[in-house]
């Protein structure tokens, strides 16, 4: 089995060497680097050919917004899942515009990380709850609380997958999707991949700025 390859910034080495340990004691994911700054992760990312970038955002020099924006823009199909213990707006939404598909806060436990981790991967947008309410609440504002029908139209969407996109506007994960629809969560993960495909995204929430903008 392949396993996926994880990479963390963080400048407090107990903290690296934690989710190191975490990660390698996983049967699914291998920790290819710890790095302290952004600046030594970058300089190595083409030997270690990470997955998965699990990144801190207040690190020495370089910040990890900064190296969020670096990373998407050089390396794109490389995933980033915040982690951090900052959880106000500014941070938030700064991290998801350089593109980060993930934000996890530091007080999580071990297993929610692993979780997230997964389900990153899996195409989903993982998110500590009292992060993810932020998201929400935010879109909602846009007035994105029904999704405008000529979407499926415009984009070639099937009733099925408009039905699930809806779904995953309104924040539900893959699972609780599956239990709405009674569908197992393989084809849901089946149609958010051909979502995203159609809507030229590659995570949820590309996808949210996308189908709420203009």
């Amino acid at each position: 089995m392949t396993k996926i390859r994880v990479a963390v910034v963080d400048d407090v080495e107990e903290v690296r060497m934690g989710f190191k340990f975490l990660i390698n004691s996983s049967d699914e994911c291998e920790c290819v680097g710890a790095f302290s700054t952004a600046e030594d992760l970058l300089a190595a990312v083409d030997s270690a050919r990470p997955d998965l970038v699990i990144l801190d955002i207040g690190l020495p020099g370089m910040s990890g917004i900064e190296c969020c924006r670096i990373l998407n823009s050089t390396w794109p199909a490389i995933q980033i899942m915040i982690c951090t213990v900052f959880e106000d707006d500014e941070r938030l939404f700064s991290a998801l515009k350089a593109g980060a598909s993930g934000y996890i806060l530091k007080r999580a436990t071990p297993g929610v990380l692993m979780d997230a981790i997964k389900e990153l991967l899996s195409g989903g947008a993982p998110m500590s709850p009292q992060i993810g309410r932020k998201v929400i609440a935010s879109f909602s504002k846009k007035s994105m609380v029904k999704l405008s029908s000529s979407l499926a139209d415009t984009y070639a969407l099937s009733k099925r997958e408009f039905d699930i996109l809806e779904y995953l506007a309104a924040g539900l994960r893959n699972k609780e999707i599956a239990e709405k629809l009674f569908i197992s969560s393989h084809t849901v993960r089946s149609h958010v991949y051909n979502i995203y495909d159609k809507l030229h995204v590659k995570s949820r929430v590309e996808m949210i700025h996308k189908i709420t903008s203009g």
